[in-house]
């Protein structure tokens, strides 16, 4: 892909695996701490709790996706804390979701406004500042964390059972409905990424044994008819585009593959999506969001390049995905903070100062890029190793 010349963005990027394995190491620790230092009391984990439009929210998405690094990390009581949050927001939404459904089952199809909003603070309680709000990848995204989490560690789903079957009422009623992507853009479009965690996310809790009859038929309808959806009209050139309809890809994308598995590893489709995801989005080792990404002048984001670095290794390249992680590491402050993105090879470095002035300097640290760099670490053997280190 075409990048911007050293002296517009500068280049920090690491060479393939400069970083000691005990640097690794530190970084994972660090990531736990800093994760778990964050946690509110409600067990909610902030996106970032320095950065002025994300502090005092939390993200199912980037919740669910560092709860599953919290929870490869071992730390049980951290994640159930978070799922016991999530489960919370959403029982207390079960009559708000009723009604939604039944107002769809009625031929009246809810305004956006009307719709579960995708982040909430701390305490659980909806925010009065406007957001890009309807978003149902993250739903999808609990679903699949939260029984992913309850298998690894052997625990009772059923803690969760009352949650579950709320976010797979919503799920099932709304899956195939346009709404905004995970970058809060295009609530005009149905996003393949989105559909991927839905598909994931109501397969997991369908497979759980959770669910009454009724809602496990309801789950794999949705599950089949989505993946139907985007082999149809979500392919182009023979790998995963966008949204439907589109010929762009976006690094959100290789969730559909791991770990959503909407497209299984090895297919012809999912290697063909992560090499159009690598020739478009990753200079040197790092990942771009898509060609057109201006916030901050679309720089480079250590969480999606784990996302890289995890199917390169689902597809069987373990030096790439090696590769990947170090670039990761080596984006981390002295601190050990790992920020939501970094400005090497910036796409529209002119756009830059204006999201600077808007909102102060770039979010860190962004405590779903832990938790992703726990993921890869943990796909990589990094956290295998804790005990062997003490």
């Amino acid at each position: 892909m075409t990048t911007t010349s050293p002296a517009t963005a500068p280049t920090q990027t690491p060479e393939p695996g400069t970083t000691a394995p005990d640097d690794l190491l530190r970084l994972a620790r660090t990531s736990h701490r800093v994760i778990t230092d964050h946690q509110a009391a409600s067990g909610a984990y902030p996106a970032c709790p320095t950065f002025s439009a994300y502090a005092g929210y939390a993200w199912y998405r980037d919740g669910a996706f560092t709860a599953e690094g919290i929870s490869r990390y071992g730390d049980v009581d951290s994640a159930d804390a978070f799922h016991d949050w999530a489960q919370r927001v959403l029982v207390d939404r079960a009559p708000t979701v009723q009604a939604l459904v039944d107002e769809q089952a009625a031929g009246r199809p809810p305004e956006n406004a009307q719709m579960l909003p995708t982040r909430f603070r701390l305490d659980g309680s909806q925010g009065s500042e406007p957001w890009w709000d309807f978003q149902l990848d993250g739903y999808g995204t609990w679903l699949w964390s939260v029984v992913t989490h309850a298998t690894r560690h052997g625990l009772d789903l059923g803690r969760w059972a009352r949650g579950v079957e709320v976010a797979v009422d919503y799920l099932t009623a709304f899956w195939d409905r346009p709404c905004f992507d995970w970058w809060e853009e295009h609530d005009e479009h149905r996003h393949v990424s989105t559909l991927g965690a839905v598909v994931g996310g109501l397969r997991a809790a369908a497979d759980s044994g959770l669910l009454d009859a009724a809602r496990e038929q309801r789950a794999r309808t949705a599950v089949a008819d989505g993946t139907d959806l985007v082999l149809r009209e979500g392919v182009h050139d023979g790998h995963l585009v966008k949204w439907l309809g589109s010929t762009e890809v976006d690094a959100s994308l290789l969730a559909c593959v791991a770990p959503f598995h909407l497209v299984p590893p090895g297919q012809p489709l999912a290697v063909a999506t992560l090499r159009a995801v690598v020739r478009d989005l990753d200079v040197d080792g790092g990942v771009h969001r898509f060609r057109a990404d201006v916030f901050y002048g679309g720089g480079q984001w250590p969480l999606l390049t784990a996302f890289v670095g995890w199917n390169m290794l689902a597809a069987g390249d373990r030096v790439g995905a090696a590769q990947h992680l170090h670039w990761v590491a080596a984006q981390a402050d002295p601190d050990g903070l790992l920020p939501e993105q970094v400005p090497h090879h910036l796409l529209a470095p002119e756009h830059h100062q204006e999201w600077v002035d808007r909102w102060g300097p770039v979010a860190a640290p962004l405590l779903w890029s832990h938790g992703m760099y726990l993921v890869l670490a943990d796909e990589l053997g990094v956290l295998g190793q804790r005990e062997a280190a003490r």
